[in-house]
């Protein structure tokens, strides 16, 4: 088993960006994250222009290489290839999850593929679909998630008691409410502002390290 593997088979806490626009502190901040314990680190951006991606995406697959971390693009199959990511992040009106690894396979490439899911349903489907992982979410109330209804602890304890492939927990996690999430059953968060938003990702996410590892 090589280093990704191990990372992927033991990762905790999963970075995700919400650009906005290109700032010069993003590129410090992904990399305090990694410093700081993030496993992985997923761009995501509804608003850059492909170029500015790429830009930036290069410039992250550097530094997770760097510290033997994972990095993940949201949505594009095809930016996740181009930037040799190591996986992508599909959503439920994404390409489909055997059509985005057929397009791997043509590539000559194994890429982690996951999906989002917001049901018990949704999680059993992508599932059966061969996702390497799934999202559960958003768990709380979430801006990035505006039109998402939370599905709540509840359906933390559903998905730990139903789903045997990895899952992570997203949707308004912070440090303030980790520990009802790890209670109900979580064992992988993945979080947006409050590791991307603060004042020094690298000691966000050493805190959350440290609860998830139950310290």
């Amino acid at each position: 088993m090589g280093w990704r593997e191990k990372v992927f088979e033991n990762f905790r806490l999963y970075g995700v960006t919400d650009l906005k626009r290109e700032t010069p502190d993003m590129l410090w901040r992904i990399e305090r994250a990694y410093q700081g314990g993030a496993d992985i680190v997923q761009l995501r951006s509804k608003e850059l222009s492909d170029a500015a991606l790429l830009r930036l995406g290069r410039k992250v697959r550097k530094l997770a290489l760097r510290y033997r971390k994972l990095f993940f693009i949201n949505d594009r199959v095809d930016l996740a290839h181009a930037l040799e990511a190591d996986g992508v992040h599909l959503g439920q009106d994404d390409m489909p999850l055997d059509m985005a690894r057929r397009l791997a396979a043509r590539a000559g490439r194994r890429i982690l593929i996951g999906k989002s899911t917001h049901s018990l349903k949704q999680a059993i489907s992508a599932v059966a679909e061969g996702a390497d992982y799934i999202g559960i979410g958003p768990v709380f109330k979430t801006p990035t998630k505006q039109h998402t209804k939370p599905v709540g602890l509840s359906f933390i304890r559903q998905v730990a008691a139903k789903v045997r492939v990895p899952w992570v927990a997203i949707g308004g996690i912070d440090l303030a409410n980790i520990q009802s999430v790890i209670e109900a059953g979580a064992t992988r968060i993945a979080v947006v502002r409050a590791l991307f938003a603060v004042k020094d990702p690298k000691m966000a996410a050493k805190e959350f390290k440290l609860q998830l590892e139950g310290k």
